[in-house]
């Protein structure tokens, strides 16, 4: 086998595996996050409390659990992908919004380009936006291919 060719198989590969390793992972991220906020064992549970101070605490870290299992499962077992998906945004809206409620949390000095260690957790959420636009790209078409045949 030549480069070539095993450049060919490769590539191929990528593409059959990528999009479903990409969706079983995030909902291994998804479901495992949200476990960890149900048990009590979240290390961002005080950093939401004090965010959301306007809402209770333990409730809001319940549901938030909850919703983060939901998208975990409908991720990890394929199902309901457009409702996972927009439950999946809602929920990066909320953490992408979380400075606007308590800026000095995510922001150094006020300043929007030096991010505190919480700030570059909310940025990061970026990539997580990023993979489930790929997988409902791929996932949804590929869903929709099935059922006309």
């Amino acid at each position: 086998m030549n480069l070539a060719e095993f450049d060919r198989i490769f590539i191929k590969e990528m593409h059959r595996w990528g999009v479903p390793t990409l969706r079983v992972t995030l909902g291994i991220v998804f479901l495992w996050f949200g476990a960890l906020k149900l048990i009590g064992a979240s290390p961002v549970a005080n950093l939401i409390a004090e965010t959301y101070s306007f809402l209770p605490a333990d409730l809001f870290l319940a549901v938030l659990g909850y919703w983060e299992i939901a998208i975990g499962l409908g991720l990890l077992l394929n199902f309901a992908l457009r409702t996972t998906l927009a439950l999946l945004w809602l929920q990066m809206f909320g953490t992408l919004a979380s400075p606007l409620f308590n800026p000095e949390l995510f922001f150094q000095n006020g300043n929007i380009f030096l991010l505190t260690t919480e700030g570059e957790f909310v940025v990061k959420n970026l990539v997580l936006i990023a993979a489930s636009l790929v997988i409902g790209g791929y996932g949804v078409r590929a869903m929709d291919s099935s059922q006309k045949s």
